[in-house]
């Protein structure tokens, strides 16, 4: 999945007995192949000099290393081994192993065993600069790991604000590309109020997406507004914003994309060529708006879930537009019924691209629980009425149906971690109360849910609020 540049994703682990997921690049439609670079952009060769001085602590430490025989569940190095690489290297040990999580992020070494050694990327280093620069782009995306930590009397600011910041990068980035020369910071930090003030108006209406999980943030605000009276939700205050501003600065500085002058930020040249090659990755899949037109809807489905949110409703109008509609509504709705969660929401996101033509089908599918909320809410969409939230479409029964239908995405595609933001943005205070109503709702995988909740929650009294109700569950409690 392609963002511009978002957080750096985490290594996936692979459960056991399931299969790895397989993330999908739509091949280039024929005669549609890398973009050619526009007259006076510098190329490679003159690019990768600076990347290669970015990261010239991280080669030196990942060719220090060798072959590792052990490295810790992180794939840090142990103290010993990050005190020895500092006395050889004349680095202290903090710079060690700040060089060491970056030689990782860029590919110079590679876990394996327990242990670590020298990736393919550390034996191309001095003569593929290509490679080079794919290196350096693992640093860019992962900036939000490398920014330096704010000061503490603003953590509680950024445990609300930052997450939102990150995803309106793309927007100030792009920004930046287009300016290509200085900005001075108070324009950005007007470009960036304003796109947390529209996430935050849409998120008022329920219909945001605040999880890779469509539907989410849907049951989410339900089962909220089921719960309790939805509070007020002011905006940020401009101090506030612009502490974020400094921090999301600050850490595109440090992986060298961009430069901080007299009040100004400019893209660096290594910053233009990330925003750049991101853009040219997102054409490349929208490029491909035909290469499931063949398939059935569950392939489609699945495909799709892969792909960011413009080039997924391209290839749903794709596929809608290849047969008669009544038939594609019918297919997708097929889809909606299996036991994947995450397909089921993706095939109303899909219905979405059909509009009127699907409105009967999914009226009638009002009568099938599986299907019950997520049609109700696709059809109070389509309805001309303003101000809908989904507390206003769906009773608490549904709502709670609808927040376990959506966990279970999440766990079963997502990261766990995702599941504590899930509870948190729908309990309201109340962890027991949203459990009870979990608990109740007659979903099948209630209990499994609840039970990933207990194992991932940082706090332990929800945690152990959790496990009740999942055993609760197990053994027909009310």
């Amino acid at each position: 999945m392609t963002r511009l540049p978002g957080t750096a994703r985490r290594a996936e682990v692979v459960q056991p007995g399931r299969p790895a997921a397989r993330r999908r690049t739509p091949k280039p439609a024929p005669g549609r192949g890398r973009v050619p670079l526009p007259e006076g952009f510098p190329g490679p060769a003159e690019l990768a000099p600076a990347a290669r001085l970015m990261l010239a602590d991280a080669v030196r430490v990942a060719r220090w290393a060798g072959e590792l025989a052990a490295v810790d569940k992180r794939g840090e190095l142990l103290p010993d081994d990050a005190r020895a690489a500092g006395r050889a290297l004349a680095m202290t040990v903090g710079a060690a192993a700040k060089a060491w999580g970056q030689a990782l992020l860029v590919g110079l070494v590679e876990l394996r065993d327990g242990g670590a050694g020298p990736g393919w990327r550390l034996h191309a280093w001095e003569h593929d600069d290509e490679a080079v620069l794919r290196g350096w782009s693992g640093l860019f995306d992962a900036w939000t790991l490398l920014a330096p930590v704010p000061p503490a009397a603003l953590r509680g600011v950024f445990a609300v604000l930052a997450g939102q910041a990150v995803d309106q990068a793309p927007q100030l980035l792009s920004f930046l590309h287009l300016v290509d020369g200085p900005v001075v910071e108070s324009e950005l930090l007007e470009l960036l109020r304003r796109g947390l003030d529209e996430r935050r108006i849409g998120a008022g209406s329920g219909f945001a997406t605040l999880s890779p999980v469509p539907h989410a943030a849907s049951a989410v605000s339900a089962v909220r507004g089921t719960c309790r009276e939805p509070q007020v939700d002011t905006p940020a205050a401009t101090s506030d914003i612009a502490a974020v501003l400094d921090w999301m600065l600050d850490g595109l500085a440090a992986v060298g994309a961009l430069t901080r002058v007299d009040a100004a930020a400019e893209l660096s040249r290594l910053g233009h060529w990330a925003v750049r090659a991101k853009l040219e990755e997102i054409c490349t899949v929208a490029q491909t708006a035909a290469g499931h037109i063949e398939q059935g809807a569950l392939e489609l489905l699945d495909a799709c879930a892969h792909y960011t949110p413009g080039p997924a409703r391209a290839e749903y109008r794709a596929w809608v537009a290849a047969r008669p509609a009544d038939r594609a509504v019918a297919e997708l709705l097929e889809a909606a019924r299996g036991e994947d969660a995450l397909l089921r929401g993706l095939a109303f996101e899909a219905l979405r691209v059909a509009g009127g033509t699907a409105e009967q089908a999914v009226r009638a599918a009002t009568d099938e629980p599986v299907l019950r909320p997520y049609a109700l809410l696709w059809l109070a969409e389509q309805s001309e009425e303003d101000g809908v939230v989904p507390s206003d479409v769906l009773s608490a029964e549904d709502a709670a149906w609808l927040w376990v239908d959506t966990a279970a995405a999440v766990l079963d595609h997502g990261e766990t971690e995702l599941l504590v933001g899930h509870v948190e943005g729908a309990s309201a205070g109340d962890p027991v109360r949203l459990f009870a109503r979990a608990r109740q709702s007659g979903h099948a995988r209630a209990a499994s849910v609840l039970t990933a909740v207990a194992g991932v929650h940082p706090d332990p009294a929800v945690a152990r609020a959790a496990r009740r109700s999942a055993f609760s569950v197990h053994h027909g409690g009310a």
